[in-house]
């Protein structure tokens, strides 16, 4: 049987690839049709001669209640890895607070005021629907899902940025909220034992000592593994979301060195849990034409969702990239209005049938937000001039303008690639070399060993703008990010910009090559095929061995 809708999942996931989409598309898909041939659709004649549906002409293919076992695994381990690399402070900024109350506020209004619209002319599923209704419906409408903009983000590698930051930081604040409704519409208040969960934050130092003494390879899978749900059952324990106890389990293992590495361990595995996860959204019921009707017209209202959070954004001093690429990873809807609409139902405030149609709204919301945030970066490109003018006269700190004085070559992304590139220019042409980093903790690490780097992104549209420098004098720019993604967008951005030098950007698997260079970078390296030269370079340098042998 795990074959089966295995085999489905990555069909039709190969296909969404096939089709320039994201895969969780293909996933989504598989869900339905996983759930349609388990209903067996097949019109039979009744006694009265009208035609109805019979169930068992087909064979039941959908999985069993350990999919979801995996899908909450998997949304565990990304609530894990988000705490592995979140910054705490970054949920005390205004523009993180502020923005997910004000937005959660009007997005409530606004989705409650057009269910009782609805309801005043009598269309079906809103006939009877009630204030205190409509502002449930609204509520669970309001939030956005963590699954979706996680992944986005993280294939970028974009979650140290700005954006990334501010993204998770409205989302971990709407987890909060999520939590505070759980207790107050079950009644249900956290354990007075809750408050020795306190006791854990001095604990950090354990923790590190913990992932430290796992090693490599598989053991430093199994201890993250082990913390993330051991994090989240003690939560459950104590009834709190266990969501935030796998969070709060990486944010105690997050800054110690090693937490880059478990979490590189750790993608492969989550990415397979989280298909599980995309394959139930699809398996909550087969819809009728109605719920399928209403799911549409509220996938068509979630542009208007993320112009409001964009609109925010930029009122609270971010420039517009930062709000625009933020606002667009937000502009879909939560698999939390499933648990709404679960407990609604339950309780016997909504009808089932909005169980259904809410899991069809959250489908058609990636399908809407998958492309669109695959062409963030262009996107902005396209429609900074008329953007421009939401953006504030005055800008949070890290975006501000940058002034690096004199250089000739820039280097983009400041890990073990770029601090290695950084180093060897400036060994050929001294200080006239400059870097750039998107994590405010690598560029200050990288300010203490002497090196001039700076906060700044190489896919921002605007970055020649902020960007005080002779462009004339600029010859070389390389790119070093980890993500080939965001190296080709920012090629494209450059050379959009005009910059006639030359452009240089590594390779991490071979059949990246072709498309760098196919994409305007002048040279484009394979990084594992290179380490031997460099390994070989080091050796004979060693040994004094200089020129080519007789």
């Amino acid at each position: 049987m795990e074959l089966q809708w295995i085999g489905v999942a990555f069909v039709l996931g190969f296909l969404a690839k096939r089709l320039g989409q994201p895969p969780l598309i293909g996933f989504l898909a598989a869900g339905f049709g996983l759930e349609l041939m388990g209903e067996s659709l097949w019109l039979r004649e009744t006694a009265a001669g009208a035609l109805r549906v019979s169930t068992g002409a087909l064979p039941d293919l959908r999985p069993d209640a350990s999919l979801h076992e995996l899908a909450d695994v998997g949304v565990l381990l990304l609530l894990f890895t988000i705490g592995l690399k979140l910054e705490v402070r970054s949920i005390l900024r205004p523009e993180v607070w502020g923005v997910t109350l004000l937005h959660a506020g009007l997005s409530t209004i606004f989705f409650a005021g057009l269910a009782l619209g609805a309801a005043a002319t009598g269309l079906a599923m809103f006939s009877g629907i009630e204030v205190t209704t409509a502002l449930l419906i609204g509520f669970a409408l309001s939030f956005s899902s963590t699954v979706f903009a996680v992944k986005v983000i993280e294939e970028r590698d974009d979650m140290a940025a700005l954006y990334g930051q501010v993204a998770i930081g409205i989302l971990v604040v709407q987890d909060l909220a999520a939590v505070l409704f759980l207790a107050i519409s079950e009644g249900k208040v956290p354990s007075v034992w809750a408050l020795g969960l306190l006791l854990l934050l001095p604990m950090r130092g354990l923790f590190h000592r913990f992932l430290a003494f796992c090693g490599h390879g598989e053991l430093l899978v199994l201890g993250g593994l082990a913390t993330a749900l051991g994090g989240a059952a003690l939560f459950g324990a104590v009834d709190m979301k266990p969501d935030l106890g796998a969070l709060l389990a990486g944010v105690l293992l997050g800054g110690h060195a090693k937490t880059k590495e478990l979490a590189r361990s750790l993608l492969g595995l989550k990415d397979v849990f989280l298909v599980g996860f995309f394959l139930t959204v699809g398996l909550t019921g087969l819809p009728s034409l109605v719920n399928v009707g209403v799911a549409l017209a509220l996938a068509l209202l979630v542009p208007l969702k993320g112009g409001l959070f964009f609109w925010l954004l930029a009122r609270f001093k971010l420039r517009t990239r930062t709000g625009l690429v933020a606002s667009l990873a937000l502009t879909n809807y939560s698999e939390f209005g499933l648990i709404v609409g679960g407990l609604a139902a339950a309780k016997g405030w909504l009808s089932s049938e909005w169980l259904v149609t809410l899991a069809l709204a959250l489908a058609f919301s990636f399908v809407v937000a998958a492309p669109i945030n695959k062409q963030a970066f262009a996107l902005y490109r396209r429609l900074r001039g008329a953007l421009s003018r939401f953006e504030s006269k005055t800008r949070v700190p890290e975006e501000e303008p940058v002034d690096v004085g004199a250089a000739e070559v820039l280097v983009f992304g400041m890990g073990w690639v770029g601090t290695g590139a950084y180093e060897l220019a400036r060994a050929r042409v001294g200080e006239a070399v400059a870097g750039f980093d998107i994590d405010a903790d690598t560029v200050a690490e990288q300010r203490q060993a002497g090196r001039r780097v700076f906060l700044a992104s190489a896919t921002d549209a605007d970055f020649w703008e902020r960007l005080h420098v002779d462009r004339e004098q600029v010859k070389v720019v390389m790119l070093a990010m980890s993500s080939h993604y965001e190296n080709l967008a920012a090629i494209a951005m450059i050379r959009a910009e005009g910059f006639p030098g030359l452009l240089a950007a590594p390779a991490h698997f071979a059949d990246e090559v072709d498309a760098l260079k196919a994409a305007g970078a002048d040279l484009a390296f394979h990084v594992l095929a290179e380490a031997g030269t460099g390994l070989a370079e080091h050796a004979l340098d060693h040994l004094g061995v200089t020129g080519q042998a007789a």
